[in-house]
């Protein structure tokens, strides 16, 4: 530890900047230059893109400035991703960012870029950065700020070798989540072929509605809190698209049997669907074990005995159509009347049970991978702060 020095972060960087932001969104472009916004800063300090913008090549040099280079790191400056921070590989070059995220380039003589994106990641220094910036409607901060946040460095040896036991964990998590993406998107196809490009004429039509079991959500009141903090995860809104097309494992609240007794919430059978209604409409997953939901949100068990996977994949495969006939004033809402305006045309009983008997293996190895997640996220997350200040250290993990 005696090796270990204490610095500001503007004494490691060679260059600190910020990205600019075209005037009413002038360059943007379907397929182009890589164009990254805070929001494509992911959970795990990686760079999700699925969610870059597009910019033409003549707006990327006119914005020289911001410029991206490998092992920059991209800084959250403002808003509610403030403090959030991800390194820039090489794969998304070139690209281009806006005056939201701080451009910081480091002198890699004295430090590794991934050790030092990992101790901003640290959660208490996201509260310190937060605690920067006050209580404003917007909260933001200035580059003298981002420069006077205070960094522990041992040798670069080390740096490498903690970098290395974190990325570690964290490249694990990443495979997972791209095989659940891939075992989905293989229920999907098995889906379609059997539902739709299989489809027989004597096949009956019915409504979707008709064809499920559709449940209304609830929430306790929040004023008792004997309701709240119980054993039964309550899933939210944001709980479910934050688990989009995946299989729920947690929830940010929960409530007790007496909220459950006292409130219109119900409690969902594992494997049952959850759609959102409100809000971010249309969004859904599957329960991992029992829960609740809010008003916000339908639950969906199956109509046909046991065949929760399919019911899953038949909200799947109708959810761009309820997405269309959503209404509202203020925000788009789906309602049972949405329910029972689509129809879909279904075969008879035993041929959905067999297709319940094929998917059901893809649907138990998602489960399987999202619990091996929640493991190494906590282990990782356990691990981050206690090799940053030297707790542990590497060769005791």
């Amino acid at each position: 530890m005696s090796e270990w020095k204490e610095s500001k972060l503007g004494a490691i960087l060679n260059l600190i900047t910020k990205g600019t932001t075209p005037p009413q969104g002038v360059g943007f472009v379907e397929k182009g230059i890589n164009y990254i916004k805070s929001d494509a800063i992911d959970y795990n300090g990686k760079l999700n893109k699925s969610r870059f913008a597009q910019i033409d090549l003549a707006t990327h040099e006119k914005f020289k400035r911001s410029h991206l280079v490998e092992d920059d790191i991209l800084f959250s400056m403002a808003g509610i991703y403030l403090g959030k921070n991800a390194i820039v590989p090489k794969d998304v070059l070139p690209a281009n960012t806006n005056q939201a995220l701080a451009i910081l380039r480091l002198n890699q003589e004295k430090t590794l870029p991934r050790y030092v994106s990992y101790y901003l990641s640290q959660p208490q220094i996201i509260d310190f950065v937060n605690n920067m910036s006050g209580q404003s409607a917007q909260p933001n901060i200035n580059f003298e700020e981002i420069k006077s946040i205070e960094i522990t460095l041992p040798p670069l040896p080390e740096q490498r070798a903690i970098a290395s036991i974190l990325s570690g964990l964290d490249d694990k998590i990443d495979l997972l989540h791209r095989q659940n993406a891939t075992l989905e998107a293989m229920a999907e196809t098995l889906f379609r072929q059997w539902f739709v490009e299989e489809a027989k004429e004597e096949w009956e039509e019915i409504t979707l509605y008709d064809a499920i079991d559709l449940i209304g959500g609830g929430t306790p009141k929040t004023s008792l809190p004997e309701y709240w903090d119980g054993d039964i995860k309550w899933l939210s809104g944001g709980d479910i698209a934050n688990n989009h097309k995946s299989i729920i494992i947690s929830s940010e609240k929960s409530i007790t049997e007496l909220g459950i007794k006292n409130s219109s919430a119900k409690l969902l059978p594992k494997f049952s669907t959850i759609i959102s209604a409100r809000g971010t409409v249309g969004k859904y997953c599957i329960l991992s074990e029992p829960m609740t939901f809010s008003q916000s949100n339908y639950g969906i068990k199956p109509k046909y005995e046991s065949c929760f996977f399919f019911t899953y994949l038949l909200i799947a495969h109708s959810v761009d159509e309820l997405i269309s006939a959503a209404y509202g004033s203020v925000f788009d809402t789906i309602t049972t009347d949405t329910f029972k305006g689509h129809s879909v045309t279904l075969p008879k009983l035993d041929v959905i049970k067999n297709f319940e008997i094929e998917v059901t293996p893809l649907f138990q190895k998602m489960l399987n991978n999202q619990i091996q997640i929640r493991t190494l996220t906590a282990l990782r997350d356990t691990l981050l702060p206690k090799l940053m200040s030297g707790e542990v250290r590497v060769e005791d993990v």
